[in-house]
């Protein structure tokens, strides 16, 4: 492991009051065993994808920080501010979650409902506060201080957790990127964009899990059944369907007809974030890409955003092919 001088100022350093909030997002996310991390002014940006299929993305942003410093290289005369940006990094995440709750941090009860005090979210969400969210202190208790530092490209991630007069320090050990892209969603070309409570999507794959699914179809449309979910597998098949009535989705932009199907287990890892957040903006391409964008809420009455990334699910010879309609939509993320 390499060796820093503690003269040298750090490349990146942040203080969290609170080690729970950060285990709780990245656990969201903990369906892979490395995660990518990219720092930069804005936050922190952990990436883990499944063989190029699943893409799951966590941005930590500075304002969930009591302390936020970011000193990037200066930039060579050939690139920009932004190019000098650290460059990527990959982790062992399952260390850095086990890292987190060092000092015995318990799940919490996942689901909360009956959130009436307005907050206005971004991308098209609208909060709502309530009793008692998944992040106040009086439902996880003591909060411990949690320190993230990062001395140099190619260093590793030192995190040093102090909880009642305890205090313990961890290395993990930086690895090279294995990817660089995102899985595309082409915002330009969106077919489908419907908001609605993430408790109800928890609910509605979990009753479809009866059937020991493999394969999980989504179905849009301007008339009705407008929203419905379908599963397939072994033990038959199961549906799940919304109506249009806006208390049950609060947005509905749904030009055409739009049908696709994708791995009921993909779909499945991210169960964890539709069980935390209170919201989930549910979106697809003409080419049948899905984005989940749950928004998640905890004391102070800031907002985290966990997104998720499918690309829809393509029958080997012999399979069959399933039916995929996708369609123009006027709105953009």
């Amino acid at each position: 492991m390499a060796s820093t001088n503690e003269n040298t100022t750090p490349l990146f350093s942040a203080v969290s009051g609170s080690a729970r909030q950060l285990f709780q997002l990245l656990r969201c996310i903990n369906f892979v065993s490395k995660a990518q991390v990219r720092i930069t002014k804005e936050g922190l940006r952990f990436t883990v994808e499944e063989s190029q299929v699943m893409q799951g993305v966590v941005v930590l942003d500075k304002a969930l920080f009591t302390a936020y410093t970011y000193a990037p290289p200066a930039p060579n005369e050939d690139e920009d501010e932004e190019d000098a940006e650290s460059s990527p990094f990959q982790i062992s995440l399952s260390s850095l979650l086990e890292t987190l709750q060092i000092f015995g941090i318990n799940d919490v009860k996942d689901r909360w409902s009956n959130r009436e005090t307005g907050h206005n979210g971004m991308n098209g969400f609208s909060a709502r506060g309530g009793p008692a969210g998944v992040f106040e202190n009086r439902v996880l208790g003591m909060n411990g201080i949690c320190r993230l530092s990062y001395a140099a490209i190619g260093e590793p991630l030192c995190i040093i957790l102090e909880e009642t007069g305890v205090t313990t320090t961890c290395e993990l050990v930086t690895y090279e990127p294995e990817y660089q892209e995102d899985i595309p969603l082409q915002k330009d070309a969106i077919a489908q964009k419907i908001i609605m409570r993430a408790s109800w999507l928890h609910d509605a794959i979990n009753e479809l899990s009866s059937t020991s699914p493999t394969r999980l179809t989504i179905v849009s449309s301007p008339t009705a059944p407008y929203f419905t979910l379908s599963s397939s597998g072994p033990l038959g098949s199961a549906t799940v369907e919304f109506t249009k009535d806006p208390q049950l989705l609060e947005t509905f932009q749904v030009p055409r007809r739009t049908v696709n199907t994708y791995k009921y287990s993909l779909i499945k890892g991210a169960s964890r974030a539709m069980a935390l957040a209170t919201k989930v903006s549910i979106r697809s391409d003409e080419q049948g890409v899905l984005s989940l964008q749950f928004m998640i809420e905890f004391d102070g009455g800031g907002i985290s955003f966990v997104d998720f990334r499918f690309v829809p699910f393509i029958p080997e010879d012999g399979e069959g092919d399933e039916e995929s309609e996708v369609g123009e939509a006027e709105g953009i993320w």
